[in-house]
């Protein structure tokens, strides 16, 4: 069973930056897309970014396209999102996923829905 397990949130104005980490353990091998997530009250969960750990391809919501980049120390170690030039739109929780996959699949990548491995969230808030 694949655990993971956030940390790095926090509260931070406008412009400003945070990187969350996600710990991850009892992964088998590298084919796993890892992804974050966000979810703001009173709306669905939404794709941030995400990573395919085999290959390292990357994917992006357009709304932090620029912004926002995912890494990940190595293709079974811990999952960061450095995330520069915060808005306050960007006030949520985010969790960190993942899901065990064979091969590239752009409409899986930021598919919450897809994922079956969920972190407990890390809070994120950005004032103006």
């Amino acid at each position: 069973q694949v655990q993971l397990v956030e940390s790095g949130g926090g509260s931070v104005q406008a412009g400003g930056s945070l990187r969350l980490s996600c710990a991850v353990s009892r992964v088998t091998d590298s084919s796993y897309y890892m992804g974050w997530f966000r979810q703001a009250p009173g709306k669905e969960r939404e794709g941030v970014s995400s990573i395919y750990s085999r290959t390292g391809t990357t994917y992006y919501a357009d709304s932090v396209k620029g912004r926002f980049t995912i890494s990940q120390a190595n293709a079974k170690g811990t999952l960061y999102l450095q995330m520069n030039s915060l808005k306050p739109e960007d006030t949520a929780t985010y969790y960190c996923a993942a899901v065990r996959y064979y091969g590239e699949n752009t409409h899986l990548a930021l598919d919450a829905r897809r994922y079956n491995y969920w972190g407990q969230g890390t809070q994120v808030t950005v004032s103006s």
